[in-house]
């Protein structure tokens, strides 16, 4: 009986002081996260040789390796309050690489994204080669699946979700529930709680965040993009069939990149 009495004890010390943990659990509401994008260039220059172009392209390739870094690495920051957030690029001056083979549609893909929680939708400023386009709509949804798996990143414990994206682009992703915002870098949502690390495997890119600064957001730093011919998802989607309706294989990577 006393041994009975002695486990009961324990058990109740054990819940009580969980409790306690997780009523003194603080949750992020607001604050700009520091992301770093890195794209495999080597992986991304592989793909695009084939039997038509493989005389001159594995050695323009073999060049390349020789003078170049596997990854392309670019930053970005993500504002954010428990409603809004604004998603954008680092201003500052990038080393310019002027071979040919170093150019990639998602690899070099900035859009500047605005999301406002509370009316599910966002706008978004995407460039289009020499066009500029001010996409507004509602909010991608997102079929995730989350799993037991976890990892910590920027110090915060993470949980994974899958999903499956415009039929065939597989997305990987790390959220933390301590930010208690549904956001996440590009146009990225819909879990409970930040995405703080995303991948596309097979698209060779991962965003990860490196910094989480929890500090107020005033309302003009996030405010959403202006410039840019006014359009919708639907819309854009036309534009890009249109413009590359005549580029065979080559079209397909470039409409998944653009419609990010």
């Amino acid at each position: 009986m006393k041994t009975i009495l002695k486990y009961i004890i324990l058990f109740a010390v054990i819940f009580i002081s969980k409790s306690l943990c997780a009523q003194n659990i603080h949750f992020v509401k607001n604050g700009v996260i520091e992301f770093e994008k890195r794209s495999n260039m080597y992986a991304l220059i592989k793909k695009r040789i084939n039997k038509d172009n493989e005389s001159y392209m594995n050695q323009a390739f073999d060049q390349y390796k020789k003078n170049n870094p596997q990854f392309k690495v670019a930053k970005s920051t993500l504002s954010f309050t428990n409603d809004k957030s604004l998603y954008k690029w680092a201003t500052v001056e990038e080393t310019v690489n002027n071979n040919w083979l170093s150019t990639d549609v998602l690899a070099d893909l900035k859009n500047t994204i605005a999301t406002d929680f509370n009316r599910q939708i966002s706008t978004t400023q995407k460039s289009v080669y020499e066009d500029t386009y001010l996409v507004k709509d509602s909010l991608r949804k997102i079929n995730w699946k989350i799993t037991d798996e976890t990892r910590e990143i920027a110090g915060y414990e993470c949980r994974r979700a899958n999903a499956i994206i415009m039929d065939s682009v597989y997305v990987v992703a790390y959220y933390s529930n301590q930010i208690a915002v549904s956001g996440g870098p590009e146009s990225f949502t819909g879990l409970p709680g930040m995405i703080l690390g995303l991948a596309l495997p097979h698209e060779n890119v991962t965003w990860f965040a490196t910094k989480v600064t929890e500090v107020a957001v005033p309302e003009k730093d996030l405010a959403p993009p202006t410039k840019g011919k006014p359009t919708d998802n639907k819309g854009l989607k036309a534009i890009l069939l249109g413009a590359m309706k005549n580029w065979g294989e080559y079209a397909h990577p470039i409409y998944k990149a653009f419609s990010l």
